[in-house]
């Protein structure tokens, strides 16, 4: 699973702080997990830490040097961004958000569940 929203939202929708370069050290590694040779022998996971915060993100979603960087990049800056801003972050509005509507989708099938062992039980009686 991807860290934080990255995967469900729309990148336009957020209002992220901006990281510049300079405060970036990126690193290229190993990475780990399942893969064999292809993960044994290339060095396509990007280690990336903001310096001035300290967040650290290491990605290997994929075997692309370029998109591990450009997603480990995305995940540090929603990151950085829930660091500094905390509550007011967008990224948090959204994540409770997404929490809120699961919560709902859930209660609304145990009410259907519900529904349907009362009609159950209601089709038993008029048999008898």
């Amino acid at each position: 699973s991807l860290p934080l929203l990255q995967a469900k939202r729309k990148r336009n929708s957020l209002n992220l702080l901006e990281l510049s370069e300079a405060e970036l050290e990126e690193q290229f590694v190993r990475g780990d997990g399942p893969g064999g040779q292809a993960t044994n022998k290339t060095n396509n996971c990007v280690v990336l830490k903001h310096i001035p915060s300290g967040i650290v993100v290491k990605c290997h979603q994929t075997r692309s040097v370029e998109k591990n960087r450009k997603l480990a990049r995305e995940i540090l800056q929603e990151k950085v961004d829930l660091f500094y801003k905390g509550e007011d972050s967008d990224v948090f509005k959204e994540k409770k958000a997404l929490e809120k509507q699961k919560q709902e989708k859930k209660r609304r099938a145990k009410e259907n569940l519900e529904r349907k062992k009362f009609f159950k039980e209601m089709q038993q009686l008029d048999k008898e």
